[in-house]
């Protein structure tokens, strides 16, 4: 359940409307959790339900106008729970791992194309988390910001451990294509 808990962070960090937050999930967010704006407005509703966030108050909102959403204490309460709770790590699901598995079971498959493509993918996501650092993060002066910038730089690491890793899938691919027309 950690969307309801994402948006919640969110909202603490900067009150918004629906829209808002969905762009601000768009520019930044997504990169460690990702939700449609269907999702997010049909969590803000079972959040504002559930008491843990509320529009402004004394804000009058027309037909076509955005509410401003902000946490109330029960939803700070409730962020503070599961940021302590126990949590045991995710199992890892990659399709490309599994794809390489399944070649290998098959025989003859060639992915070296696809490896280089992801391989180009993630050299440009690394890029891309890089100028977000040099942008955002070159001064980090708060504990709030310093917080942040530990969430990009587990984004660098894992940019820097898929370029590594996908190199020597690809260099491996190649050797076993060679010893494959070799007929070993």
């Amino acid at each position: 359940m950690s969307l309801p808990h994402a948006i919640l962070t969110a909202l603490i960090e900067k009150p918004s409307s629906g829209l808002g937050l969905a762009r601000r999930f768009d520019k930044s967010i997504r990169y460690f959790w990702s939700a449609t704006h269907q999702q997010i407005y049909r969590e803000l509703g079972k959040l504002e339900e559930a008491g843990l966030i509320r529009a402004r108050e004394g804000e009058v909102v027309a037909q076509g106008q955005r509410k401003t959403f902000d946490v109330l204490p029960a939803g700070h309460a409730e962020l503070r729970r599961w940021v302590a709770e126990e949590q045991d790590p995710r199992p890892l699901r990659d399709p490309m791992l599994l794809r390489i598995r399944a070649s290998a079971a098959v025989g003859g498959t060639d992915l070296v194309d696809e490896l280089t493509r992801h391989l180009e993918l993630h050299r440009r996501q690394l890029q891309h988390y890089r100028e977000i650092e040099a942008r955002d993060f070159s001064d980090v002066v708060s504990s709030e910001a310093a917080m942040q910038h530990l969430v990009l730089r587990a984004g660098v690491g894992l940019e820097l451990f898929w370029t590594a890793w996908l190199a020597d899938a690809i260099e491996t691919a190649h050797t076993v294509a060679a010893q494959e027309a070799e007929g070993r």
